[in-house]
């Protein structure tokens, strides 16, 4: 671990709810929440060992993602005329950072108090290609109202990228219960971007109207799953971003809603990012055992993560992801837990 101590820790508030992390990757482990009839049920998939991370061949389970979350074409950008490249972890692209993104390295953590632990890390100019010393905290708190909040802030001295998000893995029936297909999902957004066979978005912004990803009216992830849909098999099932329908810089939108069919229990994600990128576990392969004694089979789990556009530096159209020298990046979001009888 390049000479730092990886350690777990954990969070609980007044309803005994627990949420545990590890600082290899500022990442969440596992999240305990109250079913539908009070029991305490694990929806967050993890390994109860640093050690099972270090050798798991799903690299991103709860991890923070950075610099840049989801895909850069060819791993190449340029800022101010200035080309920089990134290494190929998802050939032909990079993906989540490079190789040694930020869900690799072990960060500094603190716990002020009870409900919230903080992580901290310089990521060096030019790390994974990357340029700028890159200054980034990022704060989990868990609230007594049962909600995760995450802030991410960070600074540069140089110009540069940024794209940060949590790539948390879902279960809302407990680690290990099976498919996530029944799930009923919402997702706030009249508009996704398409992507080309390697996950690249097109540049173009469409309408969900008449597609499969029409989840503006609650739907189960798995109702139109299988369709013979060229977006469904670019991704292999769901791995694409949704615009989402607020306007406001800043504002805390709701991004998405999920129930467990089993559970009762109810994810609300709210976010200050204009995207969201779901992902339906296409590529499990029950090759990890999770703390559960479980595997990671093939979509028994889901991902929301909250985010800017992939590809962005490469897409004009799309919002921005640069961060100058005396700027701040500050967004927010926030995973919020209640049940349905």
């Amino acid at each position: 671990m390049k000479g730092k101590q990886a350690d777990m820790y954990e969070l609980i508030n007044k309803q005994n709810v627990r949420a545990a992390f590890t600082n290899y990757g500022a990442r969440l482990t596992g999240l305990w929440v109250p079913d539908k009839n009070g029991k305490m049920t694990d929806v967050v998939v993890g390994f109860s060992r640093v050690e099972d991370y270090l050798t798991a061949t799903e690299r991103y389970f709860g991890a923070t993602i950075g610099r840049f979350a989801n895909r850069i074409a060819n791993g190449k950008f340029t800022i101010d005329g200035k080309q920089y490249s990134s290494s190929l972890n998802n050939a032909p692209n990079t993906l989540h950072g490079g190789k040694e993104g930020f869900s690799e390295v072990v960060w500094d953590a603190a716990m002020p108090d009870d409900h919230t632990i903080r992580f901290t890390r310089l990521s060096k100019d030019r790390e994974e290609g990357f340029p700028g010393n890159f200054h980034v905290k990022v704060t989990y708190t868990l609230t007594d109202d049962n909600e995760l909040q995450v802030e991410y802030v960070a600074s540069t001295d140089k110009k540069t990228i940024v794209n940060l998000t949590n790539h948390a893995f879902f279960n809302l029936n407990g680690e290990g219960s099976g498919t996530i297909l029944n799930h009923r999902l919402q997702i706030n957004a009249d508009r996704y971007t398409p992507v080309d066979s390697t996950l690249i978005p097109t540049g173009k912004i469409e309408s969900v109207a008449g597609t499969p990803f029409d989840f503006r009216q609650p739907q189960t992830i798995g109702s139109r799953i299988d369709q013979a849909d060229e977006q469904l098999k670019n991704g292999k099932g769901y791995d694409h971003n949704w615009v989402l329908n607020t306007h406001k810089p800043g504002e805390m939108f709701t991004a998405a809603i999920v129930v467990g069919d089993q559970s009762g229990i109810v994810l609300e994600v709210l976010t200050q990012e204009p995207g969201v990128q779901f992902y339906s576990g296409n590529f499990m392969q029950g090759k990890n055992t999770f703390k559960s004694g479980a595997k990671d089979d093939y979509r028994t789990a889901f991902c929301l993560e909250t985010q800017h556009f992939p590809d962005s530096p490469n897409q004009p159209s799309f919002p921005s992801t640069i961060l100058e020298p005396g700027q701040e990046y500050l967004t927010k979001s926030t995973y919020k837990f209640l049940v349905v009888k």
